[in-house]
């Protein structure tokens, strides 16, 4: 088989994600761009293998926004139902030429844990998409 011929990735529905964002920091223009940190509020995952909220108080977005171009950078950490940690971290691009939240955001979420039940999800490549607008993601497994 060639590579032409090989089966492309499938993706698998991982979790929901909704979210409740707080207040807006606009840092301003800087090495990296223009600076915006939202805090995040709450945080609840949903799906068949995983389910979980929000812990502590140390979540954010901190967006950087050059060109036209919003990079996210959320950090998180998730208890899930059945009592494990987890931390999440996803990244991801969204056009805001026309302001922020406008269109879809794309992210590569990342998990780390420790907890044997889930440490499948060390290795999970995952993609999403959401609107800021909607509070809400999709995420999935690519396989």
């Amino acid at each position: 088989m060639t590579a032409s011929e090989a089966p492309g990735p499938q993706l698998v529905a991982l979790c929901r994600v909704d979210l409740e964002l707080g207040p807006v920091t606009r840092v301003g223009d800087g090495p990296s761009g223009t600076r915006v940190i939202a805090e995040v509020r709450a945080m609840t995952l949903t799906g068949d293998r995983i389910n979980g909220t929000l812990t502590g108080r140390t979540s954010a977005d901190w967006s950087t926004i050059v060109g036209g171009v919003a990079t996210i950078d959320v950090r998180a950490t998730i208890k899930t139902d059945d009592g494990a940690t987890i931390y999440v971290q996803y990244r991801g691009r969204t056009d805001a030429t026309h302001g922020f939240g406008a269109a879809p955001i794309y992210v590569t979420p990342m998990f780390e844990t420790g907890d044997e039940r889930y440490r499948w999800l060390n290795n999970v490549v995952a993609v999403g998409k959401g609107r800021l607008e909607d509070r809400r993601y999709d995420w999935y497994e690519v396989r």
